[in-house]
């Protein structure tokens, strides 16, 4: 089985074909180093994307469920206004939800 044998080019001095292999190295060293700081910096920007989405659904929820418990107090305090109240409430709603459905569209890449 034969063996493998350092590329060599007999017209260079020995270590020209040394640096022209360091030079070859550093440059897939730098290529990976760039590769790998992509995609840490991809992944932090998608982390900050999902807190943000985050943060928005849940003061979203809250402010849904501070409108129906208001919604719930104030129809039994007077029932004839609940048909009301309710539309109110799922206007409210409606809104916070294209709110929350139309945040992750508005952010920035």
């Amino acid at each position: 089985m034969s063996q493998l044998q350092p590329y060599s080019d007999t017209s260079l001095s020995p270590g020209a074909s040394l640096t022209r292999q360091g030079r070859a190295i550093s440059r897939i060293i730098a290529g990976a180093e760039l590769s790998t700081v992509r995609v840490a910096a991809a992944a932090h920007v998608e982390d900050a994307r999902i807190d943000a989405i985050d943060h928005v659904t849940n003061r979203a929820m809250q402010g849904v469920a501070l409108v129906a418990l208001a919604e719930a107090q104030l129809a039994s305090a007077v029932p004839h206004a609940a048909g009301r109240l309710q539309l109110i409430a799922n206007q409210h709603t409606m809104l916070m939800a294209g709110e929350v459905a139309g945040f992750s569209r508005r952010m920035p890449s």
